[in-house]
């Protein structure tokens, strides 16, 4: 699949956020952004403006960030796509892509996004895993978790989950918001039109006082109630959070490989 002259691209990107200020460019320090518009640079000799559907903060990793950009290169897409990844570094890849419509964009065009957040609920920490999962040794109640999970749900303010906003919106709507079990692996999804800063983060860490009866599910219902931002605390630590999927509606772009892989 050639790309058209002025064509643009929505690509898919995977990426191991340890080592990365975020995704969002900054002066003088390493992120995802920049990384990866260096890459696209170097492939086809234009200066590439990316725009991502997740403003991922420091730490934070992605299976399905989702990223749109202009290019006129006459690469076909797959060629494109080997040529940026061997100049990509090793923790971040392309996974795969589409031609898209000159008017979408990967971070307005979003209806929802996924994320999943990791907690090792086991008595021993594992180092394989150190920077990918939240430690959390004493045993957790996930039941009352998912209890208090019903109460994010709906289109509220959730300014309690984030720090000041300087009069931007603080309302969401959640669509999902569920807490799950595999042995030792407590995962908690989250699923959102959008999300505020550091909101999943804030939940998770007011979820684990839940589990572990630090906080009751009605102390945690009063926590949404108040919409003082800052007030869910502490904030769970950020290597544990993954976006994994963003959705977007088929019209956009048709039936192409990107709707297969989201």
């Amino acid at each position: 699949m050639e790309l058209p002259p002025g064509g643009k691209l929505a690509l898919i990107v995977e990426y191991d956020g340890t080592r990365y200020h975020g995704f969002q460019a900054q002066v003088s320090v390493p992120t995802v952004q920049g990384a990866l518009e260096s890459a696209l640079t170097k492939v086809t000799g234009e200066r590439i403006r990316i725009v991502g559907a997740g403003r991922t903060d420091a730490g934070v990793h992605a299976r399905g960030q989702v990223i749109s950009f202009k290019c006129i290169s006459r690469l076909s897409l797959q060629t494109l796509i080997r040529a940026v990844n061997f100049y990509l570094p090793s923790d971040i890849a392309v996974k795969a892509g589409n031609i898209v419509e000159g008017s979408f964009n990967a971070r307005r065009d979003a209806i929802s996004r996924e994320y999943r957040y990791t907690i090792s609920n086991s008595p021993t920490p594992s180092p394989l895993q150190r920077d990918y999962i939240y430690f959390v040794p004493v045993p957790l109640d996930t039941k009352a978790m998912n209890e208090a999970c019903q109460a994010l749900l709906g289109r509220q303010d959730f300014a309690s989950f984030t720090g000041p906003m300087r009069g931007r919106r603080t309302e969401r709507s959640v669509y999902k918001a569920e807490v799950s079990r595999e042995g030792e692996s407590v995962f908690f999804d989250m699923v959102a039109d959008s999300f505020l800063p550091k909101q999943v983060r804030a939940t998770v860490g007011s979820l684990v006082r839940v589990g572990l009866g630090k906080l009751t599910v009605e102390e945690f219902k009063k926590i949404i109630q108040a919409k003082r931002t800052g007030l869910a605390a502490p904030v769970a630590p950020a290597h544990g959070l993954c976006l994994m999927r963003v959705n977007y509606s088929e019209h956009k772009f048709g039936k192409g490989q990107i709707n297969e892989d989201l």
